[in-house]
């Protein structure tokens, strides 16, 4: 099948839907770009407190798998054909520079999302692709010429996309980057190609607290904690920030996406551990305490902390072992300090429920990738229907990642098409 001059249909406003639909428009491909809703490339919009973080410094595909919760395997075979370079690259080359901050997170230079999504709005424009808003596909139909198998005559199949008004389109080919769905309901349409979805859950998420008096310290951040869930073997280190409903920031985000199967199963009731020092261990903190018993033994106890702790943490954290803040040093019980130790070191949460990390709402599960070609994005069921971005059952941590996948997937399937 020579696509040059057919008709694709891309289904999903969002970063991979585009990115593919640019990148085929630019080989002569007709595109049509459906999105649902009245939004194009929300997530892009809101992503990194609407700075977009676009992709993430990392440049071995080795080390970048590591961060994708589920669908690594898959990813790594995808990034050999388009990758974080590439990414910079395509960018740069549309006048999109990107710089990188400490943690590895790729920005526009601007500061703004707003770049990324003119830049992909322009390539649209520039290029004839077909942008129809409200446009919500209900199902997809693949028809053979007179006799033919689907799944064996690619050439001769084309597709019906049939909307929720009523409109039928036609393609010679459909990428469905409709992004993730909250509910195995909403899969319905893409069952109905023979495909098997896993089931649904979210993935970053924020751990409510309620009722904790920890919530008294919202917009306290603590730069190095680490973060366990008791029974089980989940656990995360990086800056923790304290929210008016419970814990958040980076450590907590990437534990919600590991543990995003584990901790739906337990209903989001579960205890978190938190060593708000990070590495420093039970022993060790003793010993600390020991040495600045003499060392600032005349000093109050709340004056200053060894730990180098936020002000308000440290406060909170005598008040929760009882230890009065005009307390000298010298005169800090043992038993005391004991509580101090365990609270620093392994202080107990219980966790009640999640909240979605702002708009940036990512799930695990999607179209099962054993069923869907990495090299190509075709799905393995019927040729010349192919996935991009979230839909599939790939997710990674916050970071870049996901934007990283959505790029690829969406590059690749242009790719793709160009050669068939």
């Amino acid at each position: 099948m020579q696509m040059k001059g057919k008709q694709l249909v891309v289904i999903g406003g969002g970063a991979a839907g585009f990115f593919c639909a640019v990148n085929a428009a630019r080989l002569g491909i007709r595109v049509i770009l459906l999105e649902k809703t009245g939004k194009l490339l929300s997530k892009v919009k809101v992503s990194g407190g609407g700075r977009c973080n676009v992709t993430h410094a990392c440049y071995d595909i080795g080390e970048m798998i590591k961060r994708y919760p589920r669908g690594g395997h898959f990813v790594r075979k995808a990034f050999h054909q388009f990758f974080t370079t590439d990414t910079i690259q395509w960018f740069k080359e549309r006048g999109v520079e990107l710089k990188t901050e400490e943690d590895g997170r790729m920005f526009p230079v601007s500061n703004s999302s707003q770049t990324v999504i003119d830049c992909l709005m322009k390539e649209a424009s520039a290029h004839g692709v077909d942008i129809r808003m409200h446009a919500e596909v209900v199902k997809i139909e693949a028809v053979a010429g007179p006799g033919e198998d689907v799944e064996a005559v690619a050439d001769q199949v084309f597709f019906k996309v049939r909307l929720s008004s009523g409109q039928v389109l036609e393609a010679d080919a459909v990428c469905i980057a409709c992004g993730g769905y909250p509910k195995s309901s909403m899969f319905g349409w893409i069952r109905d190609l023979g495909h098997t979805i896993e089931e649904p859950v979210p993935s970053l998420f924020t751990f409510n607290m309620p009722d904790n008096g920890i919530t008294k310290l919202m917009g306290v951040s603590v730069p190095d904690a680490r973060v366990r869930v008791t029974g089980s073997k989940l656990q995360e280190k990086g800056a923790l920030l304290i929210t008016h409903w419970g814990m958040s920031g980076p450590a907590v985000l990437r534990l919600s996406a590991w543990g995003a199967r584990e901790l739906a199963a337990a209903g989001y009731q579960f205890t978190a551990l938190v060593n708000w020092t990070g590495e420093m261990t039970e022993d060790a903190m003793r010993e600390r305490l020991q040495q600045v018993r003499y060392e600032w033994a005349g000093g109050k106890v709340g004056g200053k902390n060894p730990f180098t702790l936020p002000a308000r943490l440290w406060e909170y954290a005598l008040e929760a072992c009882g230890i009065r803040s005009d307390l000298r040093w010298a005169d800090l019980p043992a038993k005391e300090t004991n509580k101090l130790v365990r609270f620093l070191a392994a202080g107990e949460f219980a966790v009640a429920g999640k909240t979605t990390f702002k708009e940036e709402f990512v799930t695990a599960g999607g179209v099962k990738l054993t069923e869907v070609d990495p090299a190509t994005m075709q799905s393995k069921k019927i040729p010349g229907i192919f996935f991009a971005g979230e839909i599939l059952d790939v997710d990674g941590v916050t970071g870049g990642f996901n934007f990283q996948h959505a790029w690829t997937s969406g590059w690749i399937v242009a790719k793709t098409l160009q050669l068939l």
